[in-house]
Parts: structure tokens; sequence; C-alpha cells
């Protein structure tokens, strides 16, 4: 009873003691606003008018493995391509690619897309191991590419890849579609441009996926075949620390991952994170396939970009007990607060690689960039420490 009393008396006297310390600052002085914020403006991004591609391309898609592919072909659409063919081993995913884009021929052979002079690009989303090998064969070919990520997942196949496109001068991009498919991406980038937050010094990354293991192939948990989490998702994130620091050499600090709920599948890997930087600026990255089945989506996809007059914080896919769908995008500077409804954004990306394979330009992506994103995040699953449970 009297620890008690003893406990209280000295609970009250620190209340009192802080009550004194508050009344003792002259009114007016900003000792109390210190925590005070104002409701960010609202700002919904009206679509852009957006005109009729100026060029146009005939491509091809040879292998159907991944989903992604079915973005991929989207972009190439609205950007001014063609589809042509399309050639996969697989008859059910076939079937679903054809219902999807019903006009599209089914080519009986990869060689038969190969040696179709009209075709001018291919994309694929095959198994990630093959896109490499498949590259090469199509620039080759006399043709350019475009890979799902990742579009590279070996120090030896991002060799080989870099040797065969300066000799043949063909196009080899990766879409990274976290930032080239994504509309709050694209306006962040728009915002850095701008100079809405001043130098960009460090971006924070975080990419939480949902498993769903019974809905995956085999190849999935092989990390020889996928290329291990780092190479596989943590390669978008390495793409944003490039492009919003605008980095055009950088390195691995530090990577690791870990398996810590997928015993079934040892050499999976369920968590990764790293650290990158440049001369100029340093970027986190975490990645996990721990998104729980009660989110309404498949991850809490963010990016913080750290500015030195500013910040970004974008939530993607999205707003949980906030704002209703995706594409969310949070500005605060010296000036203003900002919360911008990106959904309405245009993405070029399309049109923008049709442009460069008609005119054989940069514009999408420039071939150092696309490399050496793939570069880090190769190098990080190389060197990342196991973690154990």
């Amino acid at each position: 009873m009297q620890s008690s009393r003893r406990k209280f008396l000295r609970k009250s006297l620190a209340s009192a003691a802080g009550l004194a310390a508050i009344n003792a600052f002259p009114e007016g002085l900003p000792f109390g606003n210190l925590h005070t914020t104002s409701y960010p403006e609202e700002i919904i991004l009206r679509p852009a008018t957006v005109r009729t591609p100026g060029e146009s391309i005939r491509f091809s898609v040879i292998g159907l493995n991944h989903d992604h592919i079915y973005g991929m072909s989207d972009a190439l659409i609205r950007g001014g391509g063609k589809l042509v063919s399309v050639y996969a081993p697989e008859p059910e995913l076939l079937k679903t690619f054809t219902k999807r884009f019903p006009g599209v021929r089914i080519a009986g052979s990869e060689k038969e897309i190969l040696e179709d002079t009209s075709v001018q690009l291919v994309a694929s989303a095959s198994i990630p191991v093959d896109r490499a090998p498949l590259g090469i064969r199509v620039m080759k070919s006399g043709k350019d590419f475009m890979a799902d990520k990742p579009g590279i997942v070996t120090p030896r196949q991002l060799e080989e890849v870099k040797k065969v496109q300066k000799i043949t001068g063909r196009i080899y991009s990766i879409m990274y579609s976290e930032r080239l498919g994504n509309p709050a991406s694209v306006q962040a980038g728009n915002l850095i441009e701008a100079g809405a937050i001043g130098k960009v010094v460090q971006t924070i990354g975080l990419g939480p996926h949902r498993m769903r293991p019974a809905s995956r192939p085999d190849w999935f948990f092989d990390p020889e075949k996928a290329g291990g989490i780092l190479c596989d998702i943590g390669s978008h994130q390495c793409d944003q620390f490039l492009f919003y620091t605008g980095s055009k050499q950088a390195e691995v600090s530090f990577a690791q991952t870990g398996n810590f709920a997928n015993g079934k599948y040892p050499a999976f890997q369920d968590f990764g994170d790293m650290s990158v930087r440049s001369p100029h600026a340093s970027g986190y990255i975490r990645i996990d396939w721990f998104t729980p089945d009660g989110l309404n989506t498949w991850g809490d996809g963010r990016t913080f970009i750290l500015g030195t007059e500013g910040y970004i914080e974008m939530r993607k896919y999205i707003d949980i007990a906030g704002r209703e769908g995706g594409n969310h995008l949070f500005l605060v500077n010296n000036r203003e607060t900002k919360y911008y409804n990106c959904s309405g954004v245009h993405m070029p990306y399309g049109e923008q690689i049709v442009s460069d394979v008609v005119n054989r330009t940069e514009t999408a992506m420039s071939q150092d960039h696309c490399f050496l994103a793939s570069e880090l995040a190769i190098r990080a699953q190389e060197m990342a420490f196991r973690l154990t449970v």
C-alpha cells in the first residue's frame, strides 16, 4: 500500500512539473504546435489527352509462364504495336492468351517467329532462367527483345547478353512494371523532374507479395530457375533506385535472404533485404512473400523518396484504412502538403519502346540503365547472407 502511494505521488509531481514547464513558455511560441499538421490538399489527376501513337511495329510473343505478359502486350498495343503471333509449349497457357487476344496467330515453333522478317520485336515472360538465352537468340535474328523481370538471372547470362547486344545493336529491354506500369510511379518521376523535392538522396522500396503456394508452378520455388527473391522482385526496386536518384553507377552495400515460413521448399526464399548506394544517393530495399490473405490486394507496395527539399510516399496498390483503390501519392515539401490520386496518369512506356524500335533511340530506358538494374539485383543475390530460422 505504501509502495503504491509513493508511485502515485511521483506520477503526480511529474505531471505537475510538466504542466509548470509548459506554462513557463510565453504564449505565441511554437512549442504547443510541434505536432500540429494540416490535412493535405487533394488532387485528382485527370486522364491526359493521349494522341494516337505516331509509330507502329509488329511484335510477337514467345513464353507465357508469367501473367505479366498480358500487361506487357497491352502496353505495346497501346503504344502502336500490332500483335502478330505467339508461341508457347503449354497448351493451357496458349488457350488463355488467345482468349484475351483472339486475333493472334499461334506459331508452330519459336523458329517460325524468329524467321519472320516482318516481326520487329519479341516479348517474353518465359521461365526466368530461359529469358536471357531467348533474348540472345532474338537479337541474333535481327529483332529487339522485351523481357519480363527478371530479364537476366546470373552473372554469366548478363555478360553474354551485354556482349550480343553490343555486337547486334538490338534493344534488350526489361519491363520493370512496378515503375513503368504504375501511374503513381510515373507521377513521382514527373514531380522529381520538376524539382518538387529537390535533390533525391535516398529511396526506400517495400515490395511485399502474396504467395499462395498452390497456385505456383514448380519452377517458382527453385532459385536456379526463378532467380531468387533479390534477383526477381528486387530488380524492380533496383530499377527505381537508379531512376529516381538519377544514378549512372551503383553498388550493393549488403544483402540477405531467408526462408522463414516455407520449409516444404528449402531452397526457396520468402524474405530478402538489401542496400544499394551510388556516389550521391543510397537506397534500402525489403521484399517478402508474407502478404496476409486478409489484405484486399496482392501486396501493400510502398516507395519512399527523400529529397533535400521534401519527400514523396507512394502507396501503389492499397491505402489500408484510408482511401479506396491504389495509385496514391503523397508529396510534402517546403511549400505544401499534397495528396495525388494518380489513377488517371498516362503511362508512356508502350509508345516509348515502340518509338525506340522504329527510331533506334533510348527514350523508354537506356540500355546502360537496364543492365545496371539487373547487375545490382544479381550481385545482391550472389552475395546475400543466408538468414536461418
